[in-house]
């Protein structure tokens, strides 16, 4: 005998985020292209420019990552910026301070991506579990509350 359900019973699973060398190929890949429309439209010697597009694109792509994947992007997309948005090309360098500034700044940038992937997964679960079993009336399955 065949019983019919809806396609739309049930709960959803939450979203397993990407594999970290998935993301460090998308973070180098997208350093480097970044780097270089920036060298090309604006000009070379514009780190403040290529580090905010960085952290926008560690943003990006913390939002389909797992938390173990940040210190890699973050790594991925420094190398970029050092090696290629600061004169001289092609020389990697420490500047001290400079240098990890930046990589505290892609590091953030990658966990904030993350961590907000997690709370809108954790929302949208709850909001399933809380309305899959009808409407909530008010009254608490385990009797009254007592105050």
């Amino acid at each position: 005998m065949v019983e019919w359900v809806p396609l739309g019973s049930g709960a959803r699973p939450v979203p397993q985020p990407m594999a970290a060398p998935l993301i460090w190929t998308a973070a180098f890949g997208g350093a480097l292209a970044l780097v270089a429309l920036v060298n090309t439209t604006v000009g070379p010697g514009r780190p403040v420019l290529a580090l905010s597009l960085l952290s926008l694109l560690a943003a990006l792509l913390g939002l389909c990552a797992r938390f173990t994947a940040a210190p890699g992007t973050a790594v991925l997309c420094w190398l970029s910026l050092n090696g290629f948005a600061i004169p001289p090309a092609g020389t990697l360098t420490w500047a001290g301070a400079r240098d990890a500034a930046w990589l505290a700044c892609l590091f953030t940038a990658t966990l904030v991506g993350t961590a907000l992937a997690r709370v809108r997964h954790a929302r949208a679960a709850y909001r399933r579990l809380s309305t899959a079993g009808g409407r909530w009336t008010g009254e608490s399955p385990y009797g009254p509350a007592d105050d």
